[in-house]
């Protein structure tokens, strides 16, 4: 009696489908393919390949990197709001030494005769004043060029500082509704033919948002205490400045850096941006009242 030996079934062996010439045994959870200890990427459970991780990856919103008040980091690194502020005020200046109708065309003016014999000034409609006064600066007198240079060295000094934790639209609204704080409290407070240029508002505006966000970040304050203290002393010893400038800006950028720092991270975002509306609106309200003050009675 034989025996029939039959051959022994072939068997295939698994190899990477990504290298065919490696031998393995190991799938992906995700795929099913077989993946050779080079392609095998980690996961939650078992092993994936490269291809099903970089598949996955895609899906995957990462976390952007945010400042302590919400600012993405990333995008205020490079102070570029600071930077385009003083070329603007760099660049008025020049016109001005160009020209004379510059200041008297751009300054903060109530209502008073120009020296075109017209009558200009905000209660003239010319809003414009509010806002393109905080670029010019004197540019003869007392103070000469020593305005421009004080003020332009202050928003290098602590500007990128701002502009990093803020983000730059935060900045720029805060320095911008700084400065108009101050031209409506003179236009408010002052008499119509009071006029006023300068950057010192907005200036002013960033010293109480650096005294502010620095307490709630738990910096320290006492330079910028010593530095706004030293002015304020100026402002009110010295003739010929606009204390209502000063304090103006002073109170609205304070008050705007408290609404940024203060406000809780679930609402974080609405609060940052209904803030600035509510200051320019209430800031809107108040020329309007005084305008119609100003209007003569028909």
């Amino acid at each position: 009696m034989s025996t029939d030996h039959s051959p022994a079934p072939e068997t295939s062996v698994p190899t990477c489908y990504r290298h065919p010439g490696r031998e393995t045994y190991v799938r992906c959870t995700r795929c099913d393919r077989f993946i050779c200890p080079e392609c095998m990427r980690d996961a939650a459970v078992g092993h994936q390949c490269v291809e099903c991780v970089a598949e996955g990856n895609r899906g995957v919103r990462r976390a952007v990197p945010r400042t302590p008040l919400g600012a993405r980091a990333a995008s205020s690194a490079v102070p570029v709001v600071t930077y385009t502020l003083i070329g603007a005020c760099v660049a008025a200046y020049l016109a001005e030494l160009a020209s004379w109708r510059v200041v008297w065309e751009f300054m903060m003016l109530g209502r008073a005769v120009l020296p075109n014999g017209e009558v200009g000034g905000v209660a003239e409609g010319e809003w414009y004043r509010l806002f393109t006064t905080m670029f010019l600066h004197q540019r003869g007198g007392s103070f000469g060029i020593t305005h421009i240079l004080f003020n332009m060295w202050a928003l290098w000094a602590i500007g990128p500082a701002l502009e990093q934790v803020l983000g730059r639209w935060r900045f720029i609204v805060l320095y911008v509704l700084s400065g108009l704080g101050g031209s409506v409290l003179l236009y408010l407070v002052g008499a119509p033919q009071d006029s006023a240029v300068g950057a010192s508002g907005a200036i002013f505006g960033l010293f109480g948002a650096y005294f502010v966000i620095g307490r709630r970040l738990g910096g320290p304050v006492g330079p910028i205490v010593f530095l706004l203290v030293i002015n304020l002393i100026i402002t009110f010893s010295v003739p010929n400045i606009s204390w209502q400038g000063h304090v103006g800006g002073l109170v609205v950028g304070a008050a705007l850096a408290a609404a940024y720092a203060y406000a809780p991270e679930a609402r974080r975002r609405l609060i940052h941006i209904a803030a600035p509306l509510l200051t320019l609106a209430l800031l809107a309200t108040l020329v309007l009242v005084r305008t119609a003050d100003l209007s003569p009675a028909t």
